[in-house]
């Protein structure tokens, strides 16, 4: 997560998984002198604010420290009433639907080549009645497995578009992660349901962070849960050292809660302030956690296939609205002192968009839709800014976007007898896009003169993602035309 430089200096541990997946020839080299880099280019075009807004459903964020480097209390919503110390909590009840946002990093112990850190997951009732907690869906990867069965996902090169079929596409847990809760799964490694008695917390999961084996010491760990309690809970996320390989005893959890936080990082520029912006990461209990809405023409419950070139953006933020002035990300009901004081980026947060497209023209119309990652800005420029627009990006420049997009509607295969096409049912796409890259178109949608489509599309915030990106619907390119030969004669 680093919607700024320096966020990206700060994430610099775990891009170094992705440095690993390099070809080993480049490791070591000096490179070469780089040309002058050519000025941005500029796709002239609408860009259009997102319709609706956040749900009000809470979501503990818990991203700060990113990287731990001691025990102790990660994030607690429990009252600080009666505790050790107070302040280490935020006395947030959470009842109903509520998620969790968990991402952390751990790089070893520099005396130690096998340690294990243990993230812990704690909750319990407000009253004094037991509660049932259900878990709607959710995953969790490690980075790197160590042993068999761990679930992981390492920051492999990728293509920049490919199909999700029956073997999953993934790179890096945030995207393995919100892949396969966009898919509706849930991990082996999290129970269905809990019960919870009155008094002491339960411990709701406890997972590893391993560094054995791995060069560098350094593994990441992605974990969210969409959950439903029957009563008010509160809830808490700890990590602590173990005995060798084995996680620690049920009491090592209790002592942690009644201690001090694990030290935070990336202290955030103060809101309001000129300059320049360290957003920091989170810590704190967000209100919202989907995005659900139609995008039609103003007034009407269509959008018309006149308004391509047009885009909306995608968790835009402070500093990031791409000219439309919109700030999507979410509000923090509580957060701890020296943390960000807004959920920017928006990460494990879901976008359920819909578009009821209607050609309202007298001619049969062809769009593309795609997910694209222009350059970040915030001043309106008549259009989006790309490095190269029809042309083959740098490789060297950042990935801003590792996920997936789920799409509906989009033109299936066309059939043999000429028939019209037909829409294709639901379809997801991975995606690997670097700074300034425009597309891949993810599809195409054809209609006739007069004719409606109803597209739909889904996607969670991933965690290591850059934001913001937008979705658009774009013409469909004219065929190149071919040159005709001439003969020698034709020219001097």
């Amino acid at each position: 997560m680093n919607p700024t430089s320096g966020r990206r200096r700060a994430r610099l541990p775990l891009l170094l998984l992705a440095v690993l997946a390099a070809p080993t020839s480049a490791l070591g080299q000096i490179a070469p002198t780089k040309p002058t880099a050519p000025a941005p280019v500029l796709r002239p075009q609408t860009v259009a604010p997102l319709s609706g807004s956040l749900d009000r459903v809470l979501l503990v964020n818990d991203n700060n420290p990113e990287l731990i480097r001691e025990p102790g209390i990660l994030l607690s919503t429990f009252p600080g009433s009666g505790r050790g110390v107070p302040s280490a909590h935020l006395d947030v009840a959470l009842s109903g639907r509520f998620d969790l946002f968990s991402h952390h990093v751990y790089a070893g112990k520099p005396e130690s080549l096998d340690s294990t850190l243990w993230l812990a997951v704690l909750a319990a009732p407000r009253g004094p009645e037991p509660v049932m907690l259900k878990l709607l869906s959710g995953s969790t990867a490690l980075s790197q497995a160590v042993e068999p069965g761990q679930a992981s996902a390492p920051f492999l090169p990728l293509p920049a578009l490919m199909a999700q079929g029956s073997t999953p596409v993934w790179a890096g847990p945030g995207s393995r992660v919100a892949t396969e809760l966009l898919a509706r799964q849930r991990s082996p490694q999290l129970p269905a349901s809990w019960t919870l008695p009155p008094g002491a917390p339960s411990t709701l999961v406890v997972l590893p962070l391993p560094v054995r084996g791995l060069d560098p010491l350094l593994n990441g760990l992605n974990l969210q849960m969409r959950l439903e309690s029957s009563g008010p809970v509160s809830l808490a996320t700890l990590a602590a050292f173990g005995s060798g390989n084995q996680p620690p005893a049920a009491s090592t959890w209790a002592a942690l809660l009644e201690g001090g936080l694990s030290p935070r990082e990336h202290a955030p520029t103060p809101r309001g302030s000129k300059g320049g912006m360290v957003y920091s990461r989170v810590s704190g209990v967000q209100v919202g956690s989907v995005w659900r809405t139609r995008l039609t023409d103003p007034g009407q419950r269509w959008l018309s296939v006149r308004r391509a070139p047009i885009s909306w953006p995608i968790s835009s933020l402070e500093r990031g609205t791409l000219g439309t002035g919109q700030v999507q990300t979410a509000e923090l009901q509580a957060f701890y002192p020296g943390t960000a004081w807004a959920a920017h980026g928006n990460y494990g947060v879901e976008y359920d968009l819909s578009i009821p497209l209607r050609n309202d023209t007298a001619k049969p119309v062809a769009l593309q839709l795609a997910l694209e990652s222009p350059i970040k800005g915030d001043s309106a420029a008549g259009g989006l800014r790309f490095h190269s627009i029809g042309g083959i990006t740098s490789g060297s420049r950042p990935v801003m976007f590792r996920g997936t997009v789920e799409v509906t509607g989009l033109d299936g295969e066309p059939s043999a007898s000429g028939a019209p096409v037909r829409p294709a049912g639901r379809r997801s796409f991975h995606l690997v896009q670097r700074a300034g890259e425009p597309g891949p178109a993810l599809g195409t949608v054809s209609l006739a003169p007069g004719a409606s489509r109803q597209l739909q599309v889904r996607l969670i915030y991933p965690a290591d993602a850059t934001p913001p990106q937008v979705l658009s619907l774009l013409p469909v390119p004219e065929p190149a035309v071919k040159q005709s030969k001439t003969t020698s004669a034709s020219h001097p």
